[in-house]
């Protein structure tokens, strides 16, 4: 049951819209009783199921499956408080304004934990004109590069796709930059913060 919807995520998610067993059951056209077997770990819901079930609970498909309900608190949708979506098998990036669930490929992607840039992960800023030149003095093999840099302010993204056996750098219009990441393919992603 772990695997796709665990019984205690039913309950949580069903107390905090205030629905007794019975409520819900009638809402998706079940026993209560079948409802009570979910919640203790001794049945499954039917695969049919799912989607009435996350609907009741006025939850998405993909959360009631990964057994969290996000909630976006950046309401004001400061791009600085956003967060990075990568995925592994093709690469695909996402930048969201605040807390999600994401899928890509068959899997539920977790957000990118920024760290500090480091020795291996230096990024290079300079001003040109009305741009800043971002480079990272990092391999770029076919096996381990730098996958793409971004320039963050509090109202835009910039992204550019990097790929292996090219420069690892970009250019970037200054509009008001606060953040500057770099994302390596084996090491997550880096940040530096621009004064």
């Amino acid at each position: 049951m772990d695997r796709y919807v665990t019984g205690a995520a039913i309950k949580r998610l069903r107390e905090k819209k205030n629905l007794t067993q019975e409520e819900l059951a009638r809402k998706i056209h079940v026993s209560s009783k079948a409802v009570s077997k979910w919640e203790t770990g001794a049945g499954f819901p039917d695969i049919s199921l799912i989607e009435p079930l996350s609907e009741a609970l006025d939850i998405s498909v993909i959360e009631l499956l990964s057994g969290e309900d996000i909630t976006n608190r950046n309401r004001s949708s400061n791009m600085l408080k956003g967060n990075f979506y990568v995925c592994p098998v093709c690469g695909n990036i996402i930048r969201t304004t605040g807390d999600t669930v994401i899928s890509c490929c068959g899997i539920t992607l977790p957000k990118e934990e920024e760290e500090d840039e480091d020795e291996d992960h230096k990024i290079t800023v300079e001003k040109v004109e009305d741009e800043y030149y971002i480079s990272v003095d990092h391999p770029m093999s076919k096996d381990h590069y730098i996958s793409f840099l971004a320039a963050v302010s509090d109202h835009r993204v910039q992204i550019v796709k990097l790929y292996p056996e090219g420069d690892a750098a970009a250019r970037f219009k200054i509009d008001r930059v606060k953040k500057i990441y770099a994302f390596c393919n084996h090491h997550g992603l880096f940040r530096k913060l621009n004064r």
